[in-house]
C-alpha cells in the first residue's frame, strides 16, 4: 500500500475537478431574505446586516437549482427564527457561476471583494479554486459543505468545510460497498480528462487495495444517450452499477430509470441524489446513495434531533417552492451552521480574519444535519471525515447502512492529498 502512495497523491493533484466538470459566471443578485418564518414565531434578527458572498451555480449550461432554495430557505429561518448572528440578520450577496467557465469565478470573487462580505459561502461550485487567491488576498474565508474543487479540498489554509473531503466518498463508498459483500462495480461518468483520471488513476487503485474490481464507462457532456450507458454497465453484470458523481439530480433518475429498463438486476449506485426516489417510489428500493448530511427520505432511521432538524429545513425549503433534494438541504445545513457557529463566539468585530478564526475554533459542534464537528485540523478537511451510504428500503424511505455515519480507513485517506 506505501508503495502506491506517491502515485495516487500525484494522479489525486492531477484531477482537479473530481465529483463535476464545472467553472463560472458572473451575474450577481444582492438582498437578505427578510419573509415572515413559515410557522413558527421565533427570534427576528435586527441591527446592521453582516454581508455574506455567496457562490451559486445558477448560469451555464449546467445549474442546480437547489442550491438557491436552499440558500433562500436557510436565511429566511436564521433571519426570523433563531435572530441572525448574534442579533444581526445574515445579507447574501448572491453571484451566479456557470461550472463550466471558471472565469465567472474569479469575477465573482472580485465582485464580493467589492461588496464587503465577511465570507463567502461556496454552492457547490466546482471551480472554487479559481476564487481562492482573490478571497485570500482580501482576507475572507470560504465556506461550504463539500469542496468539489479538488484544490479547494486540498489545504485548509483560508477555508473551512463542514463536511468531508471528495476522498471520504471515493473510500467511503467502496469500503461500504466491499463490506456487504460486492465485487464488482461499474461508474458512469462525464467525457473528460479530469474524470478518466480520477477512475484510472485513483479509484481503480484504490478499489484493487480494497479488493474490489472498478470498471468505469463515460458520457458525452452535452449529449448523454442513458439508456446506450445503462446497456453498457448492464453488459458486465457488475454487483454495483451507476454513478460516484453527478451535478444534478436529473442525470440519476434518467439513469436509474434506464437500468431498469435494460434489466439490470444487481444493486444501482447514485451519487447523492434523492430525486430518482421520489420518481421511481417502489422500484428504487435496494439502490444505494452516499451524503454528508441526513436527508429526507432518510428521516425515519434518525436521531430525534435529526428529525427535528429535517422537519424545520423541509418546512422552510417547501416555503421557498423548492423540493428536498441534497443540494437544497446541503445548502441549507451550511448556512445554519456558519450562522449557528459563528453566532455562539461572535467576535466583537466582525470581519474576514475573525470569522475564520472563529469557525476554525469550533470544537465539538453538533451540526444541523450531519456529524459533530471539530474544524481547527491544521490539514484539510477543517471539520470531519465522517460520511453517510444510504438505502433504499421502502418506497421513499432510506436508512444508513451500518446504522449511521462511516468513517474511511484513515490509512487511506492519508493516501490523498486534503483527505485527512
Amino acid at each position: 500500500m506505501r508503495k502506491r502512495t506517491g502515485r495516487i497523491a500525484a494522479a489525486f493533484v492531477a484531477a482537479v475537478c473530481v465529483f463535476s466538470v464545472v467553472s463560472c459566471s458572473d451575474d450577481s443578485d444582492s438582498g437578505s431574505d427578510s419573509s415572515a418564518a413559515p410557522s413558527e414565531s421565533g427570534t427576528k434578527a435586527t441591527g446592521a446586516p453582516i454581508k455574506v458572498g455567496f457562490l451559486n451555480p445558477s448560469n451555464g449550461p449546467i445549474t442546480q437549482p437547489g442550491v438557491e432554495t436552499g440558500q433562500k430557505a436557510a436565511v429566511n429561518y436564521i433571519n426570523n427564527s433563531i435572530g441572525g448572528v448574534a442579533g444581526r440578520p445574515i445579507e447574501v450577496v448572491n453571484c451566479a457561476v456557470d461550472v463550466t467557465a471558471p472565469e465567472s469565478t474569479i469575477g465573482c470573487a472580485n465582485q464580493l471583494v467589492q461588496a464587503g462580505v465577511v465570507a463567502v459561502i461556496d454552492g457547490f461550485d466546482a471551480a472554487s479554486s479559481a476564487a481562492l487567491p482573490i478571497l485570500q488576498s482580501a482576507g475572507i474565508p470560504l465556506v461550504g459543505q463539500i469542496p468539489f474543487d479538488s484544490v479547494t479540498g486540498a489545504s485548509p489554509e483560508n477555508r473551512v468545510y463542514f463536511g468531508p473531503p471528495q476522498a471520504s466518498f471515493l473510500i467511503g463508498v467502496m469500503q461500504s460497498l466491499k463490506q456487504q459483500g460486492k465485487n464488482s462495480l461499474t461508474l458512469a461518468n462525464v467525457d473528460v480528462a479530469s474524470a478518466h483520471q480520477t477512475f484510472d488513476r485513483i479509484l481503480k487503485p484504490l478499489g484493487a487495495q480494497l479488493g474490489l474490481e472498478v470498471n468505469s464507462v463515460y458520457y458525452s457532456p452535452t449529449n448523454p444517450n442513458y439508456t446506450a450507458l445503462a446497456s453498457t454497465i448492464n453488459s458486465g453484470n457488475p454487483d454495483v452499477g451507476g454513478l460516484m458523481t453527478s451535478q444534478t439530480d436529473a442525470n440519476c433518475t434518467k439513469l436509474a430509470q434506464s437500468l431498469q429498463s435494460v434489466g439490470f438486476k444487481n444493486t444501482m449506485f447514485m451519487a447523492a441524489c434523492t430525486e430518482f426516489i421520489d420518481t421511481m417510489g417502489a422500484q428504487a428500493v435496494g439502490a444505494q446513495t452516499y451524503s454528508p448530511i441526513w436527508l429526507a427520505p432518510s428521516k425515519d432511521a434518525a436521531p430525534a434531533e435529526m428529525q427535528e432538524n429535517l422537519d424545520t429545513t423541509a418546512e422552510y425549503v417547501e416555503d421557498e417552492g423548492g423540493s428536498g433534494g441534497f443540494y437544497a438541504y446541503g445548502t441549507f445545513a451550511t448556512f445554519v451552521d456558519f450562522a449557528r457557529t459563528l453566532g455562539a463566539a461572535a467576535p466583537a468585530e466582525i470581519t474576514g480574519p475573525t470569522v475564520l478564526a472563529a469557525l476554525k475554533a469550533v470544537d465539538g459542534y453538533q451540526s444541523w444535519l450531519g456529524p459533530v464537528l471539530s474544524c481547527g485540523k491544521a490539514t484539510s478537511p477543517n471539520c470531519t471525515t465522517e460520511m453517510f451510504v444510504f438505502e433504499v428500503t421502502a418506497d421513499k424511505k432510506t436508512e444508513p447502512i451500518g446504522g449511521g455515519l462511516i468513517q474511511p480507513n484513515p490509512q487511506a485517506l492519508t493516501m490523498i492529498p486534503g483527505a485527512s
